[in-house]
């Protein structure tokens, strides 16, 4: 009884309504109202409020609700392994990306992922927020970073090279800076939150913590505003490729360019058996970026 009930849990959660949950579960909406309400007592907590127009997690339904997804998900793949075979992908798969590595790297393969896998229900939210993978209810989160959350497991996919560059326009008028020093004089561009530059050069390690010449919080809109010959950008090898082969911009200090310390990882709330579908996501982005579609010899 203590699994149908949690199980009704998850689904009232996911379907946002108690009537759309009893349909799928074919139940009427008075019988998944007592069994919530009898689960609740159970427990001792409220774990949704009621109102009229929505249904809303307390704390502890929010929490309880991560708990109940992942004990599901275990007994489904238990099951799975019991009879001898993996379960097909399939369900809600929540997505998360960076909103300029996600339009340029994986939208236009995402073709391939949704032929192979018709089962599974895609949602891809491009944000250069950080978010949170219990909070924000994502399954899996692409992040360029060198910091691994302690309640994640992290899958690297590729590094992440940068560089400094500018439009030859830019150098045309302004001039290249020979050296560290000069570079601090020009017009920088990078979003909030990407202050301050740490620069290295193999011997020297440097820190520019500038002011961008045009605050944007959209690191496409820096990509950009140094193609169209604003500024510096300290930029990311896969962001500006192309770039970069076409010569709308130009290497700029070329001996200088970040640490490599950030590097592509996709992450996953930590689970002892990571369900079918997310699996399948990070075999993908494997498959298209291994090795990655950006040039790294620049």
């Amino acid at each position: 009884m203590k699994d149908s009930d949690y199980g009704l849990f998850a689904r009232i959660v996911e379907a946002g309504s108690l009537s759309a949950a009893a349909r799928a579960l074919q139940t009427s909406p008075a019988m998944a109202s007592k069994r919530l309400s009898r689960l609740e007592q159970r427990l001792g907590v409220r774990l949704i409020h009621r109102t009229t127009r929505k249904l809303v997690l307390t704390a502890p339904g929010e929490r309880f609700y991560e708990d109940v997804k992942r004990i599901l998900g275990a007994i489904d793949e238990a099951e799975g392994r019991l009879v001898g075979i993996r379960s097909e992908p399939s369900g809600p798969l929540r997505v998360s990306a960076p909103t300029s590595f996600g339009r340029l790297h994986i939208a236009p393969s995402l073709n391939l992922f949704l032929e192979r896998f018709p089962l599974v229900d895609l949602e891809l939210d491009l944000t250069d927020e950080n978010v949170d993978l219990y909070m924000d209810r994502v399954d899996l989160a692409v992040r360029i970073t060198s910091d691994i959350p302690g309640n994640a497991s992290a899958w690297r996919l590729a590094a992440n090279h940068r560089i400094l560059c500018a439009s030859p326009d830019y150098i045309a008028r302004n001039g290249a800076p020979a050296d560290f020093a000069e570079l601090q004089r020009h017009r920088l561009i990078a979003a909030d939150g990407q202050w301050p530059w740490r620069l290295e050069n193999g011997t020297q390690r440097r820190v520019v913590d500038g002011k961008s010449h045009v605050r944007t919080n959209s690191s496409e809109i820096v990509r950009e505003l140094a193609i169209c010959g604003v500024g510096i950008a300290l930029r990311s090898l896969w962001d500006i490729d192309s770039a970069l082969k076409s010569g709308a911009l130009v290497p700029v200090l070329p001996e200088w360019q970040a640490p490599p310390d950030l590097a592509i990882y996709a992450l996953h709330q930590k689970t002892p058996i990571p369900s079918a579908a997310v699996m399948a996501f990070i075999d993908f982005l494997k498959d298209i970026l291994d090795p990655p579609p950006w040039d790294l010899t620049i």
